[in-house]
């Protein structure tokens, strides 16, 4: 079972990029690129995804190096990684993700499911994260969900989702310190209750952007929608800087 999280106030449009058509010549085709150093899982999951349809893969990769360059050359909607490759830091890999392709979401499929992984991977920026004992229906939902800007997590996970996310390395002044410097702007601005085109031209900022952002706060707080981050944040005292 998985568990996730929908914006109910906004959605992304189905429309990534120009040109991206299906077999009737609407856009609507989701894009995935798949990266994990196993290419048997590489596989298992494109096929499940071409099985589906709505969904194209772009790419595969199976190096750290092979997942940046294959990241910035496709601009995927969906990179479904596992973080283990390499021996190197794969946290710090999705944050050079989320920063080389901010409208890309990052679906974690990971053997661990332990909570110092998990709240590593929502800090560093990811979307969802499914351990590899999902089903091909739940992993197939969970790339669904995250390319509509959802976040979405298996169910155990989500059950202590809210305490692993509450715990990081920022300074104790700030009430979410799982948030990157540009969410808190953005919460800052939505706890103000401005609308998203508002936070948008405040920030100079792209709507769909704002929309991404949103869907990452609103999964690394552990609420449903925007209107209980709203609470959340207003209760912490936030709002104020941005409002008038």
């Amino acid at each position: 079972m998985i568990h996730c999280w929908q914006r109910r106030t906004t959605r992304r449009t189905t429309t990534r990029r120009e040109g991206t058509m299906n077999q009737h010549g609407s856009s609507a085709t989701l894009t995935v690129l798949l990266a994990d150093v196993q290419p048997a899982v590489r596989q298992g999951v494109r096929s499940m995804v071409e099985a589906t349809g709505g969904a194209a893969v772009v790419g595969e990769a199976g190096t750290t190096g092979e997942v940046l360059a294959a990241t910035s050359r496709h601009r995927p909607d969906v990179l479904v990684l596992d973080p283990q490759m390499d021996d190197t830091a794969g946290m710090r890999m999705i944050s050079q993700i989320v920063r080389l392709t901010p409208d890309t979401g990052v679906l974690v499929f990971s053997t661990l499911d332990d909570d110092k992984a998990v709240a590593a991977a929502f800090h560093a920026g990811a979307r969802g994260y499914l351990v590899k004992r999902a089903t091909a229906e739940q992993i197939v939902r969970g790339i669904h969900a995250v390319g509509a800007g959802e976040a979405i997590v298996d169910r155990t996970i989500a059950a202590r989702l809210g305490t692993l996310i509450g715990t990081g390395a920022r300074p104790r002044s700030y009430p979410f310190p799982q948030l990157s410097d540009r969410e808190r702007e953005v919460l800052e601005h939505l706890a103000a209750g401005r609308s998203n085109p508002a936070i948008a031209r405040e920030l100079a900022l792209a709507s769909k952007t704002v929309s991404n952002r949103i869907s990452g706060i609103l999964g690394k707080l552990g609420v449903a929608d925007r209107a209980q981050a709203l609470v959340l944040a207003r209760d912490a005292g936030l709002g104020h800087a941005a409002a008038g």
